[in-house]
Protein backbone atom coordinates (compact mmCIF):
# COMPACT_ATOMS: atom_id res chain seq x y z
CA UNK A 1 0.00 0.00 0.00
CA UNK A 2 1.07 3.89 -0.36
CA UNK A 3 1.75 5.46 2.67
CA UNK A 4 3.28 8.67 1.16
CA UNK A 5 -0.30 10.38 0.76
CA UNK A 6 -2.16 11.46 4.35
CA UNK A 7 -4.77 13.59 2.24
CA UNK A 8 -6.87 13.60 -0.71
CA UNK A 9 -9.04 16.68 -1.84
CA UNK A 10 -12.22 16.30 -3.82
CA UNK A 11 -14.06 18.79 -6.28
CA UNK A 12 -17.80 17.85 -6.03
CA UNK A 13 -19.38 18.60 -9.35
CA UNK A 14 -18.45 16.13 -12.01
CA UNK A 15 -15.79 14.38 -9.10
CA UNK A 16 -17.79 13.32 -6.38
CA UNK A 17 -20.79 14.00 -7.59
CA UNK A 18 -22.49 12.72 -10.64
CA UNK A 19 -25.03 14.77 -12.44
CA UNK A 20 -26.17 12.11 -14.86
CA UNK A 21 -26.93 9.68 -12.08
CA UNK A 22 -28.08 12.69 -9.67
CA UNK A 23 -25.90 11.19 -6.81
CA UNK A 24 -22.62 9.77 -5.88
CA UNK A 25 -21.19 6.58 -7.57
CA UNK A 26 -21.43 3.30 -4.37
CA UNK A 27 -18.22 3.05 -5.77
CA UNK A 28 -16.58 6.13 -4.34
CA UNK A 29 -18.58 5.83 -1.47
CA UNK A 30 -16.51 2.74 -0.87
CA UNK A 31 -13.38 3.97 -2.17
CA UNK A 32 -14.01 7.20 0.44
CA UNK A 33 -15.06 4.46 3.62
CA UNK A 34 -11.90 2.39 2.93
CA UNK A 35 -9.63 6.04 2.82
CA UNK A 36 -10.82 7.03 6.34
CA UNK A 37 -10.33 3.39 7.31
CA UNK A 38 -6.96 3.72 5.98
CA UNK A 39 -6.21 7.01 8.23
CA UNK A 40 -6.10 9.24 5.36
CA UNK A 41 -7.85 12.18 5.89
CA UNK A 42 -10.01 13.15 2.93
CA UNK A 43 -11.27 16.80 2.31
CA UNK A 44 -13.75 18.22 0.18
CA UNK A 45 -13.01 21.50 -2.52
CA UNK A 46 -15.89 22.95 -4.23
CA UNK A 47 -17.19 26.16 -5.60
CA UNK A 48 -20.48 25.74 -3.66
CA UNK A 49 -21.34 27.27 -0.65
CA UNK A 50 -22.07 24.99 2.16
CA UNK A 51 -25.76 26.23 2.17
CA UNK A 52 -25.57 24.71 -1.10
CA UNK A 53 -23.60 21.91 -0.55
CA UNK A 54 -25.58 20.43 1.95
CA UNK A 55 -28.28 20.14 0.09
CA UNK A 56 -26.47 17.68 -2.40
CA UNK A 57 -26.50 13.77 -2.28
CA UNK A 58 -22.86 14.20 -1.19
CA UNK A 59 -23.63 16.15 2.08
CA UNK A 60 -23.97 12.75 4.49
CA UNK A 61 -20.62 11.77 3.70
CA UNK A 62 -18.27 12.97 6.40
CA UNK A 63 -15.03 14.49 5.24
CA UNK A 64 -12.09 16.41 7.66
CA UNK A 65 -12.77 19.77 6.10
CA UNK A 66 -14.29 21.86 3.84
CA UNK A 67 -12.46 24.51 1.28
CA UNK A 68 -15.78 25.88 0.15
CA UNK A 69 -15.90 28.75 -2.53
CA UNK A 70 -13.10 27.64 -4.31
CA UNK A 71 -11.03 27.59 -1.41
CA UNK A 72 -11.88 31.00 -0.12
CA UNK A 73 -13.94 30.03 2.53
CA UNK A 74 -12.34 27.07 4.71
CA UNK A 75 -14.70 25.21 7.48
CA UNK A 76 -13.50 22.72 9.68
CA UNK A 77 -14.89 18.82 10.30
CA UNK A 78 -17.95 20.27 11.82
CA UNK A 79 -18.47 22.75 8.88
CA UNK A 80 -17.77 25.93 11.02
CA UNK A 81 -15.78 28.18 9.11
CA UNK A 82 -12.59 30.01 10.56
CA UNK A 83 -10.41 31.26 8.01
CA UNK A 84 -11.18 33.04 4.42
CA UNK A 85 -9.72 35.14 1.58
CA UNK A 86 -12.58 38.10 0.60
CA UNK A 87 -12.32 39.50 -2.59
CA UNK A 88 -10.16 42.99 -2.32
CA UNK A 89 -12.80 45.93 -0.82
CA UNK A 90 -11.04 48.73 -3.82
CA UNK A 91 -12.32 45.77 -6.72
CA UNK A 92 -15.65 44.85 -4.51
CA UNK A 93 -16.51 49.02 -5.59
CA UNK A 94 -16.49 48.38 -9.34
CA UNK A 95 -18.27 44.83 -8.47
CA UNK A 96 -20.88 46.21 -6.59
CA UNK A 97 -21.32 49.08 -9.29
CA UNK A 98 -21.91 45.78 -11.79
CA UNK A 99 -24.27 44.28 -9.10
CA UNK A 100 -26.08 47.52 -8.74
CA UNK A 101 -26.65 48.34 -12.36
CA UNK A 102 -28.54 44.93 -13.17
CA UNK A 103 -26.98 44.01 -16.88
CA UNK A 104 -25.56 41.22 -15.30
CA UNK A 105 -26.70 38.43 -13.43
CA UNK A 106 -24.52 38.86 -10.10
CA UNK A 107 -24.82 36.61 -7.53
CA UNK A 108 -22.33 37.32 -4.48
CA UNK A 109 -21.17 35.02 -1.36
CA UNK A 110 -20.58 35.81 1.54
CA UNK A 111 -19.75 33.36 4.75
CA UNK A 112 -23.22 33.64 5.73
CA UNK A 113 -25.14 32.77 2.53
CA UNK A 114 -25.82 34.07 -1.04
CA UNK A 115 -27.57 36.49 -3.71
CA UNK A 116 -28.47 37.83 -6.70
CA UNK A 117 -29.45 40.50 -8.48
CA UNK A 118 -31.84 40.19 -10.87
CA UNK A 119 -32.51 36.16 -12.50
CA UNK A 120 -33.07 35.29 -16.11
CA UNK A 121 -33.37 32.03 -17.94
CA UNK A 122 -29.48 31.78 -18.42
CA UNK A 123 -29.60 31.85 -14.97
CA UNK A 124 -31.84 29.47 -14.43
CA UNK A 125 -31.21 26.84 -17.01
CA UNK A 126 -27.13 27.01 -15.89
CA UNK A 127 -28.13 25.96 -12.41
CA UNK A 128 -30.43 23.44 -13.55
CA UNK A 129 -27.26 21.75 -15.58
CA UNK A 130 -25.44 21.72 -12.28
CA UNK A 131 -27.81 20.52 -9.72
CA UNK A 132 -27.79 24.05 -8.28
CA UNK A 133 -30.09 26.07 -7.02
CA UNK A 134 -31.05 30.00 -7.61
CA UNK A 135 -30.04 32.11 -5.07
CA UNK A 136 -32.60 34.67 -3.78
CA UNK A 137 -32.81 38.19 -4.97
CA UNK A 138 -31.02 40.65 -2.63
CA UNK A 139 -29.07 43.90 -2.12
CA UNK A 140 -25.37 44.27 -1.39
CA UNK A 141 -24.66 45.95 2.37
CA UNK A 142 -20.86 46.09 2.22
CA UNK A 143 -20.03 42.87 3.64
CA UNK A 144 -17.18 40.40 2.45
CA UNK A 145 -17.43 38.84 -0.69
CA UNK A 146 -15.19 35.47 -1.55
CA UNK A 147 -16.79 34.94 -4.16
CA UNK A 148 -19.19 36.02 -7.13
CA UNK A 149 -21.37 33.63 -10.01
CA UNK A 150 -21.93 35.43 -13.11
CA UNK A 151 -24.04 33.80 -15.66
CA UNK A 152 -22.71 35.36 -18.88
CA UNK A 153 -21.70 34.21 -22.25
CA UNK A 154 -17.43 33.76 -23.37
CA UNK A 155 -17.33 37.33 -24.47
CA UNK A 156 -18.84 39.00 -21.43
CA UNK A 157 -15.84 36.69 -19.52
CA UNK A 158 -13.32 37.94 -21.21
CA UNK A 159 -14.85 41.65 -20.95
CA UNK A 160 -14.65 41.12 -16.84
CA UNK A 161 -11.03 39.23 -17.14
CA UNK A 162 -9.77 42.59 -18.41
CA UNK A 163 -11.32 44.86 -15.86
CA UNK A 164 -10.85 43.34 -13.21
CA UNK A 165 -7.06 43.61 -11.53
CA UNK A 166 -6.98 41.56 -8.55
CA UNK A 167 -9.62 39.09 -9.19
CA UNK A 168 -9.15 35.71 -11.28
CA UNK A 169 -12.14 35.07 -13.58
CA UNK A 170 -12.92 31.26 -14.08
CA UNK A 171 -15.38 29.30 -15.98
CA UNK A 172 -17.38 26.38 -14.45
CA UNK A 173 -20.02 26.09 -17.28
CA UNK A 174 -20.63 27.35 -21.33
CA UNK A 175 -22.90 30.31 -19.04
CA UNK A 176 -21.39 30.48 -15.89
CA UNK A 177 -18.27 31.83 -13.99
CA UNK A 178 -16.44 32.37 -11.27
CA UNK A 179 -15.31 35.94 -9.84
CA UNK A 180 -12.47 34.78 -6.80
CA UNK A 181 -9.79 36.67 -5.19
CA UNK A 182 -6.75 36.68 -7.38
CA UNK A 183 -4.58 35.47 -4.50
CA UNK A 184 -7.57 32.62 -3.65
CA UNK A 185 -8.63 29.84 -5.13
CA UNK A 186 -8.22 25.88 -4.17
CA UNK A 187 -4.48 25.94 -4.07
CA UNK A 188 -4.61 28.74 -1.59
CA UNK A 189 -7.08 26.97 0.13
CA UNK A 190 -5.03 23.86 0.49
CA UNK A 191 -2.40 25.51 1.28
CA UNK A 192 -3.46 26.58 4.14
CA UNK A 193 -4.96 23.08 5.20
CA UNK A 194 -1.21 21.82 4.81
CA UNK A 195 0.07 24.55 7.33
CA UNK A 196 -2.25 23.70 9.85
CA UNK A 197 -1.95 19.70 9.93
CA UNK A 198 1.90 20.03 9.23
CA UNK A 199 1.24 18.37 6.10
CA UNK A 200 3.40 18.64 3.00
CA UNK A 201 2.41 19.01 -0.76
CA UNK A 202 3.77 15.92 -1.35
CA UNK A 203 1.70 14.30 0.60
CA UNK A 204 -1.05 15.19 -1.24
CA UNK A 205 -3.73 14.20 -3.71
CA UNK A 206 -6.17 16.24 -5.40
CA UNK A 207 -9.01 14.99 -7.63
CA UNK A 208 -11.40 17.54 -10.26
CA UNK A 209 -12.67 17.57 -13.64
CA UNK A 210 -13.35 21.49 -13.66
CA UNK A 211 -11.39 24.56 -14.90
CA UNK A 212 -11.41 26.11 -11.25
CA UNK A 213 -9.60 22.72 -10.20
CA UNK A 214 -6.66 23.04 -12.55
CA UNK A 215 -4.37 25.20 -9.78
CA UNK A 216 -5.19 22.75 -7.36
CA UNK A 217 -4.06 19.39 -9.56
CA UNK A 218 -0.94 21.21 -10.25
CA UNK A 219 -0.38 22.14 -6.95
CA UNK A 220 -0.99 18.29 -5.28
CA UNK A 221 1.98 16.05 -4.78
CA UNK A 222 -0.49 13.45 -7.36
CA UNK A 223 -3.11 15.64 -9.34
CA UNK A 224 -5.78 13.34 -10.84
CA UNK A 225 -7.88 14.47 -13.76
CA UNK A 226 -11.27 12.75 -14.04
CA UNK A 227 -11.96 11.40 -17.75
CA UNK A 228 -14.80 13.46 -17.98
CA UNK A 229 -12.55 16.54 -17.88
CA UNK A 230 -11.59 18.55 -20.86
CA UNK A 231 -8.59 18.45 -22.58
CA UNK A 232 -6.92 21.75 -20.50
CA UNK A 233 -7.82 20.00 -17.29
CA UNK A 234 -6.89 16.57 -18.14
CA UNK A 235 -3.02 18.35 -19.67
CA UNK A 236 -2.74 19.95 -15.86
CA UNK A 237 -2.91 16.67 -14.24
CA UNK A 238 -0.25 14.13 -13.48
CA UNK A 239 -2.68 11.03 -14.10
CA UNK A 240 -6.21 10.55 -15.98
CA UNK A 241 -8.72 8.05 -14.40
CA UNK A 242 -11.65 6.62 -16.00
CA UNK A 243 -15.07 8.94 -15.48
CA UNK A 244 -17.11 9.71 -12.71
CA UNK A 245 -19.81 7.17 -14.13
CA UNK A 246 -17.35 4.51 -14.67
CA UNK A 247 -15.51 4.13 -11.27
CA UNK A 248 -13.24 6.56 -11.98
CA UNK A 249 -12.42 7.77 -8.40
CA UNK A 250 -11.91 4.15 -7.50
CA UNK A 251 -10.22 3.10 -10.02
CA UNK A 252 -7.36 6.09 -9.47
CA UNK A 253 -7.04 4.93 -5.74
CA UNK A 254 -6.65 1.32 -6.67
CA UNK A 255 -3.73 2.30 -9.57
CA UNK A 256 -1.63 4.45 -7.01
CA UNK A 257 -2.10 1.29 -4.42
CA UNK A 258 -4.16 3.73 -1.71
CA UNK A 259 -7.20 1.09 -1.08
CA UNK A 260 -7.42 -2.73 -2.14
Amino acid sequence: MNDRIKAIFFDVDGTLLSHSRGDVPESTRRALDALRAGGIKTIVATGRHMTEFSLLPVSDIPFDGYLTLNGNLILDANRHAYAGTPIDRGEMEVLAHIFQAKRIPFALIGENGRYINYIDETVVRTQEQTKGTVPALGIYGGEKVYQILAFVPEHQKKLLDELLDECAVISWNDTGIDIIPKDGGKSAGIRRYLEEHGLDRSEIMAFGDGENDIDMLKFAGIGVAMGNSSDLVKAAADYVTDTIDNDGIEKALRHFGLID
